[in-house]
């Protein structure tokens, strides 16, 4: 199957996420901006008194999340003038307008993303201890070889001891080399014998040393490594929840080795993470990646734009559809069969599997653009949905291939010899059955064109 989705494809994928719900990254200050824009779309006028009025509630959102004052009163300034003095757009309304210029100034906040490309190159990785640089370096090493491209991983981290375990064994988990000398404690030599190691590998990643503050001797041994080792990209890890204290590090780390990207870890579980993204964007540091999430593939390219998309409550598809295409190769889709109404249990039960490999369902949905519509899910409702979807499986795991293939042929009595079978409910049966004919109806909509994304998105830059 080619690795590249149809249109139609991209909107089936759509229409089976749609019956989920949506959350964003950073949930108090996306929900409290998205709170702001219902305020804007729902007025009946633009006006100074208005602008004033949505500046404010921007300012109150940015500072709560520890975004840096000058830069929110820097923003605050070209959104009171650019929404009162600027000609607006052919094909918008002045509202619409006025939310595009709020999206530009917060795009400009985060400055552009660093250029790490899919080619051979080797990456330094540096960071201060708990900043989570263990465990990004596997996740970058992930990130790489479901590009398709072959990693390698050298731990020079001889100061914390059980480093080389800790990276060893989520590397073994990937079918990645990871290189260490356990007993070593000369980290130059380490990625010296390392780098000649790994040497026919695409992407050699090296993985260093961090302590709880910057020490000379710290510094020293960094730069002996970057000088030996000559690494494209010199990455520095930075935990969300430091706030602002981002750019003090940032400033340290790029003087010593010339830092050239930064990846922000922990970015789903602080109110702080305004603090470091701004922060590093002062110094004019690109940030690189962005980290939210604890398992192995919660790792993905920092885009400013796809990520205040989301952040505004306005989606991000071409990231979802990029994901997709790494998570669907496997799966086996007839969608012309589909698009003319021939959607059955077999290939619900393909999709289900499909949405399993994309990730966890909340970082799924915040990339639809659900937002700007008022759905807000708390996440209890999450846990009951990915729960109904286990279900679900579990029930068709019971069902004979005519079933799946032709589910009209379920009557009363299969019903109940498929809840014997899967220990489930009969209700939860006719449960599933009804969420397969309305998944069906869907489908049909799809075929009238019901669901323009391309027209939902084309205004605000999706």
């Amino acid at each position: 199957m080619s690795l590249h989705l149809s249109l139609k494809r991209k909107h089936l994928l759509h229409c089976n996420l749609i019956y989920s719900w949506s959350n964003m990254v950073l949930d108090k200050l996306g929900n409290s901006l998205q709170e702001t824009l219902k305020k804007l779309v729902g007025a009946g006028r633009i006006d100074k008194h208005l602008v004033d009025e949505v500046v404010k509630d921007i300012q109150r959102a940015l500072l709560q999340s520890d975004v840096n004052v000058k830069l929110v009163m820097q923003l605050s300034k070209e959104i009171k003038r650019r929404s009162l003095e600027e000609k607006v757009l052919a094909g918008m309304s002045p509202k619409e307008h006025v939310v595009r210029i709020i999206y530009d100034e917060l795009v400009k906040i985060l400055g552009e993303s660093s250029k790490i490309q899919l080619k051979s190159q080797t990456i330094m990785m540096v960071g201060l201890q708990g900043s989570g640089k263990t465990t990004t370096v596997a996740k970058l090493a992930r990130y790489f070889q479901r590009k398709g491209l072959k990693p390698a991983v050298i731990c020079a981290d001889t100061d914390r001891p059980g480093a080389y375990e800790q990276l060893k064994t989520h590397c073994d988990k990937m079918g990645v080399l990871c290189y260490g000398e356990p007993g070593s404690k000369d980290p130059v030599k380490i990625v010296q014998h390392g780098l000649a190691e790994i040497e026919k590998y695409d992407v050699k990643i090296i993985d260093t040393a961090g302590r709880h503050a910057l020490e000379s001797d710290l510094i020293k041994q960094m730069e002996e490594i970057n000088a030996i080792a000559k690494p494209d990209h010199r990455l520095l890890i930075l935990d969300a929840a430091i706030g602002q204290q981002a750019s003090e590090q940032a400033r340290v780390f790029h003087e010593s080795i010339n830092v050239t990207g930064v990846i922000i870890t922990k970015l789903d579980g602080t109110a702080k993470g305004g603090g470091a993204l701004s922060a590093v964007s002062e110094t004019k540091t690109s940030i690189a990646f962005i980290g939210a999430g604890e398992t192995i593939e919660d790792i993905e390219r920092f885009d400013a734009q796809r990520f205040i998309s989301r952040l505004l409550g306005m989606g991000d598809i071409k990231s979802l559809i990029e994901r997709a295409e790494e998570a669907l190769v496997e799966e086996e889709f007839d969608v012309e069969a589909m698009m003319r109404g021939k959607f059955t249990l077999k290939d619900m039960y393909n999709q289900m599997n499909a949405m399993n490999k994309l990730g966890p369902l909340k970082q799924i949905m915040q990339m639809l653009p659900l937002g700007g519509m008022g759905v807000k899910i708390s996440d209890d409702m999450y846990e009951e949905t990915g729960g109904k979807m286990k279900v679900y499986k579990v029930i068709m795991d019971s069902m004979n291939e005519n079933e799946m293939t032709e589910p009209k042929v379920i009557g009363s009595s299969r019903i109940m010899r498929i809840a014997r079978g899967s220990g489930k409910h009969p209700d939860d049966v006719r449960e599933l059955l009804k969420y397969y004919k309305t998944m069906q109806r869907a489908m049909k909509g799809l075929r009238g064109g019901k669901m323009n994304m391309a027209k939902m998105m084309r205004k605000f830059g999706g």
